[in-house]
């Protein structure tokens, strides 16, 4: 079975007064469906500028995708005009950012915003989306949804703001969800709640998900695969298990032994089945 998604070579350059760097040189990696990849590494290592890339949302003209393919279901992406892109995003593959409240755009609704990806790719009428809307909040365990829709991003808490913009990414059922820090700036409460919900959501649609982060507890919990980088450079992949209990690389090794409890096992791979530790 061949992967939904392929990155292969993927370089990344930085064009600046001093030079030119390479923030991401040269990385492959690939993720099935219904997979959960955990791209990790700790800040500066790339990988936002990785999952980034896929989507063509670089931050700045002088940061530009110079080398490598992006496949998604056997299409290279990567020569795709912005016009090609825009119809791909939140169709095929939907984003869950970092902080929503610079995601969101304080001068629009809620519900305007989710219905937004509703109305241009599933041509929905303004009833239909907004009834649909209203279907998401409810799936993403928002109360009160009607009122919330009629919302603005300031008027929420900040789980609440990341469940809105999880139900966005997910309002079209792309085959592809790339999560970048989804939980950093949340309490570890929320934390939790949040990621559960991206897992649930995954499970019901069959969705893949590229999980961006530098915490090993939400890898631990989320994913079967890891990709480890540092400085642009991929260090170790492997499935979570050998990840967490044989790494092979150094670095990885360090970023495991800056986590509590290090040695706990079995809380550290809860969703791995009884029994594997003993094998």
């Amino acid at each position: 079975m061949s992967a939904l998604l392929q990155v292969e070579d993927l370089v990344v350059e930085v064009q600046a007064r001093r030079g030119t760097s390479t923030p991401v040189d040269g990385i492959s990696f690939e993720i099935n469906r219904g997979e959960t990849l955990g791209l990790v590494g700790e800040s500066g290592s790339g990988k936002s500028l990785t999952a980034m890339s896929i989507i063509k949302l670089l931050p700045t003209r002088a940061v530009q995708m110079t080398g490598g393919r992006i496949v998604l279901d056997g299409v290279d992406m990567a020569s795709y005009s912005n016009r090609q892109m825009r119809d791909i995003r939140g169709l095929r593959i939907g984003t869950i950012f970092q902080e929503p409240m610079t995601a969101l755009n304080p001068s629009f609704t809620i519900g305007f915003q989710i219905a937004e990806p509703l109305r241009r790719h599933l041509k929905l009428g303004r009833k239909a989306a907004r009834a649909r809307v209203i279907e998401l909040l409810e799936m993403v365990g928002i109360p009160r949804p009607q009122e919330i829709a009629s919302s603005y991003p300031h008027h929420l808490s900040g789980g609440m703001r990341q469940r809105a913009m999880i139900a966005m990414a997910m309002s079209c059922e792309p085959d592809l969800l790339i999560a970048d820090e989804p939980t950093t700036a949340l309490d570890v409460t929320t934390q939790a709640q949040i990621l559960d919900l991206i897992l649930d959501l995954q499970e019901q649609h069959g969705t893949a998900v590229l999980l961006v982060t530098h915490d090993l507890g939400v890898v631990a919990q989320a994913c079967q695969n890891v990709t480890v980088m540092r400085r642009g450079l991929i260090v170790e992949q492997a499935s979570v298990f050998d990840i967490f209990e044989r790494p092979a690389h150094p670095y990885t090794e360090a970023l495991l032994d800056s986590m509590p409890a290090r040695n706990a096992g079995k809380a550290r791979l809860p969703h791995i089945a009884e029994g594997v530790f003993e094998a």
